[in-house]
């Protein structure tokens, strides 16, 4: 999957990296069922027919992610219930089926709940409000949701879990395959970006070099090699931290630092290639008509998914001097 990620993002980045906020609820449902769990059987049904997922859980202001909303979540006497608030980067805002959200259930003060459940496209109760105009990636179309009584039924209503860090297999499915299918997306990116300064390279001739081309200027080979070097180490990570996490790790390892790596080293190591190729395409690259001046806009967004960069590094750091909570490992 993380490799057809890479051939989709070496040429549609926004439809990689959108596809992707579906393909990790199809990664949370796989990761149950392959515990014994069923409970999100309904969700593999639903995509196998066909049906679009993306994902309800972005909130401006909430640097806690999952582990706590400023969305209401009202339980209701039939087991379901009723979402209301603000949410903001919507990949596939205008295509979703079923839209997948959490919020906060405060019936109980001194026991505050996170509830995760999903909300039907044909239910009332939510509207999309077309904010998306990015830097770059505009065709993800991740535009702002409000939720005024949109109601997700008991049959949907997949957790309801304490407040705080989450610690259940649904979630940690969620992250095994969001946080390396977005290290496959950047990757995409940036095999691209090196493959257009190649041909760049061999192709541009210098008067400085007797008509020669920019592939025989030893700057040029020196950027070439540190794309190059990353490109391989970007990839072999990838590889090895999707492979490791569909065998499953040992109780006590740190899957979520190792996953969360994974991601940023990808992120990073993309970024740099991207300047790299710019640099070795030179000026003609700025020009809004090269393809190179869009990856450059879409590599940039890298940075911000959840969870950025800053809170990555926390966790990961957390994770090896063993001072985070939840550090098990999934079955």
């Amino acid at each position: 999957m993380l490799r057809e990620q890479v051939r989709l993002a070496y040429r549609a980045p926004a439809t990689a990296l959108a596809l992707n906020m579906h393909l990790y609820w199809a990664g949370a449902a796989l990761h149950l069922w392959r515990r014994g769990d069923r409970s999100a059987e309904w969700i593999l049904r639903e995509i196998a027919a066909g049906k679009v997922f993306a994902a309800g859980h972005g909130e401006p202001g909430n640097d806690l992610g999952l582990a706590d909303s400023f969305v209401n979540a009202t339980p209701l006497a039939d087991g379901g219930y009723r979402f209301d608030g603000h949410k903001v980067l919507t990949s596939l805002a205008p295509v979703w089926d079923w839209l997948g959200v959490h919020g906060r259930d405060d019936s109980d003060p001194s026991n505050p709940k996170i509830v995760h459940a999903f909300i039907s496209r044909d239910s009332s109760g939510h509207r999309t409000e077309q904010t998306w105009d990015a830097l770059g990636l505009r065709a993800t179309r991740s535009d702002d949701t409000w939720l005024d009584g949109a109601i997700a039924s008991k049959e949907h209503v997949t957790r309801v879990l304490p407040a705080g860090d989450p610690d259940d297999p649904f979630v940690d499915g969620i992250l095994g395959a969001v946080l390396p299918g977005l290290g496959a997306v950047y990757y995409g990116i940036a095999r691209r970006a090196f493959d257009l300064a190649l041909a760049s390279a061999t192709t541009r001739r210098s008067q400085a070099l007797a008509g020669r081309t920019y592939a025989f200027k030893p700057l040029t080979q020196w950027s070439v090699a540190e794309a190059a070097i990353e490109l391989e180490s970007i990839e072999a990570l990838l590889e090895r931290t999707a492979e490791h996490w569909w065998r499953g790790y040992a109780p006590g390892e740190p899957w979520l630092a190792k996953l969360l790596s994974a991601k940023q080293h990808a992120v990073d190591g993309a970024l740099r290639v991207v300047n790299l190729s710019l640099q070795i395409a030179g000026a003609g690259s700025l020009a809004r008509r090269n393809e190179l001046e869009r990856l450059y806009r879409d590599v940039r967004a890298g940075a911000f998914h959840p969870p950025n960069a800053d809170a990555s590094h926390e966790v990961i750091g957390q994770s090896w001097l063993g001072v985070l909570e939840k550090v098990g490992a999934p079955a």
